[in-house]
Order: C-alpha cells, then sequence, then structure tokens
C-alpha cells in the first residue's frame, strides 16, 4: 500500500518500475500500467492518492488483463470489471478508515480466487533485475528468447530488454538516493559508463541525474 499528496499546485514524478497500481483517488477507481517514461502528475487539487502497487508481473493476475493493455495508460477500473463490481468497491473504499487497507484485501482476494501469478515472473524479474541478460535469462527459464519476449509482454507490459532497462534504472535510483556519485552509480548498477547512465536516466526518468538527486 502507499499514500501521496502532492501539494496545491505541486508537480508530482513517477518514474517507470515495471509495476503496476490500483489507486484511489477524487472519489474515482484508477489502474496505472507499467510505465515506459516518467508520468508527470500535478497535484492541482492536493487531494490524497492511495492505491496498492504489485510487483512486476503480479497486476495481470489481480486486474484480469494482459499487461501490455495497459502499458502508459492510466484507466478508470470500470474499464477493466464489471460497473456494478466497481461501484460497490468504490462505496466500500470511501467509508473506510484506511481506504488502501481495502484495496489490499481485495486484489488479494482475486489472486486467492484465480491462483498465484505463474512462477517464471518472479523469477524472470529477478534475473533481470540483477543484471543478467535476456538471452542467459531465457535460457535459464527454459524459453527461447522469442518465447521470453511474447511471455513478457502479456506479464510485464513489454518486453524484456525494456524491464531489463526499468530495472537497472530502480537499481541505479537506489544508488543515488544513498548519495553515491554518478560514476560509481554507473558501474555498481550495470551501465557501460556515466554517459550511459546519464542518458538512460534522462530518457525513462525525463530528468538528468542532478535533478533526480
Amino acid at each position: 500500500m502507499w499514500g501521496n499528496a502532492p501539494p496545491v499546485g505541486g508537480v508530482a514524478r513517477v518514474v517507470p518500475d515495471g509495476c503496476m497500481d490500483v489507486m484511489w483517488h477524487g472519489g474515482e477507481l484508477l489502474v496505472a500500467g507499467p510505465d515506459t517514461r516518467a508520468q508527470v502528475v500535478e497535484g492541482a487539487d492536493g487531494g490524497p492518492w492511495t492505491g496498492v502497487r504489485f510487483p512486476p508481473g503480479v497486476g495481470p493476475a489481480v486486474l484480469g488483463v494482459p499487461a501490455d493493455e495497459l502499458t502508459d495508460r492510466r484507466v478508470a477500473l470500470e474499464a477493466l470489471w464489471p460497473g456494478a463490481e466497481v461501484r460497490r468497491l468504490a462505496e466500500r473504499v470511501a467509508g473506510a478508515a484506511e481506504p488502501g487497507a481495502v484495496l489490499e484485501a481485495v486484489a488479494a482476494g482475486r489472486l486467492r480466487r484465480g491462483g498465484p501469478p505463474e512462477p517464471w515472473r518472479a523469477v524472470a524479474a529477478e534475473l533481470l533485475g540483477a543484471g543478467l541478460g535476456v538471452a542467459a535469462t531465457a535460457r535459464r527459464l527454459g524459453l527461447s528468447e522469442r518465447q521470453l519476449r511474447r511471455r513478457s509482454l502479456a506479464a510485464f507490459g513489454y518486453g524484456p530488454k525494456t524491464l531489463a532497462r526499468v530495472l537497472r534504472l530502480q537499481r541505479a535510483l537506489r544508488l543515488i538516493r544513498r548519495g553515491r556519485p554518478p560514476a560509481e552509480v554507473a558501474v555498481l548498477a550495470g551501465f557501460a559508463d556515466q554517459a550511459h547512465l546519464s542518458r538512460e536516466v534522462r530518457e525513462l526518468a525525463g530528468e538528468p541525474v542532478s535533478r533526480l538527486r
């Protein structure tokens, strides 16, 4: 669960992380698909956001749609689930002391009924997140690269190469937040050099490394 309240007139930058979310804001239930680029959210009304975030590969098992149908999109939950069900859920969330707890319980219930995601998804995300290459990851999973790409689109919203870039960005951001210098971050996170780190951060996060620090 997470919560956020951008200040009135403020701006929040949501950086790609391979995850999907169900969110409650302004009396509406929304779904955030997996991002390939930063999403900028303006806090014009200053209202709070509450959500449940699903790790890479888990969202489709909860939402019931392939992840690539939602890549770089924000849609109303009613577009994915029956309207009556969403309206009942919205009433529960609106009346709850902890809206995120309601969303979490609903997500857990759908996972129990539908069964957990296929195990290969977590393994693929773990291997790619650790810096293993796409070809090596496919071999470890007993798949061809083509099979891995086809499965990854439905599971993660993009192919394994893009997922690897997103997860490498997240490794870099964790190091940046700890105060590591960019040259060291580039080496530890698996970039070719500092210039490569700068290009990837600007392309995926929409800001230079100096701003993200």
